[in-house]
């Protein structure tokens, strides 16, 4: 198997956003550069990341100069400046970052950026507010992803006894409710990609892909 290509990522903008983005790419052994205009910030980085820099990241020559088009991925965390945002988000795009990823305070921002080049816009308090309100709504959901707009991966969890003891091939989930299983989680184990003659047990954590409607339907059945 051919070793994969190693990637690098750079992080504009050290708030609670960026910064949280910034350790965890640290912490999966990432290369990470660091950009922020505000040298106390990145001193508090530079001991953790690969390279801290002071600059502004609306400097075309600076970020020029950081060779940032080289990057696999730049995180354009900039806080409440959204003037500052769209323009970094233009520079990166005409410079050749390959993936930039940036952080939207509304849904205007959001269209801006995304008409400018962005090619992924986050918007952490709208999704983390929906996934709270999702939580409350369907509570036997452990995890809820949305690939895109209908398709959605979810964990849920098993409580509905009368699927208790049965085989995957038996319930025929795909069939009865348009859903696949692509892991279950039982205690500390995990199976992924299970047989079709694995045998469901309470409390068991399936993993599921479908549309939103059907992965919404299922949860109900399993909780039921």
């Amino acid at each position: 198997m051919a070793k994969q290509a190693a990637k690098n990522y750079a992080v504009i903008g050290l708030g609670l956003f960026g910064g949280s983005i910034c350790k965890t790419l640290v912490k999966r052994g990432q290369e990470v550069l660091a950009i922020d205009s505000n040298e106390t910030v990145i001193d508090d980085y530079a001991p953790l990341v690969t390279q801290a820099v002071i600059a502004d990241a609306t400097d075309e020559i600076a970020m020029k100069n950081l060779a940032l088009g080289q990057f696999d991925h730049v995180f354009i965390c900039i806080g409440q400046n959204m003037q500052a945002s769209i323009m970094a988000t233009l520079i990166m795009k005409e410079l050749g970052a390959k993936n930039v990823i940036c952080k939207a305070e509304s849904p205007l921002h959001a269209r801006v950026l995304k008409k400018v080049g962005a090619d992924q816009v986050i918007q952490p308090e709208v999704d983390m507010g929906r996934r709270v309100a999702e939580r409350i709504l369907e509570p036997n959901i452990l995890h809820y992803l949305m690939l895109n707009k209908d398709v959605s991966l979810s964990d849920v969890r098993l409580e509905n006894k009368q699927l208790v003891g049965q085989t995957l091939r038996q319930l025929a989930l795909n069939d009865r409710y348009q859903v696949t299983v692509i892991a279950i989680s039982h205690q500390d184990q995990v199976h992924v990609s299970p047989s079709p003659d694995t045998e469901l047990m309470l409390d068991d954590r399936l993993t599921v892909v479908g549309k939103a409607t059907a992965v919404d339907k299922f949860n109900q059945i399993a909780s039921a």
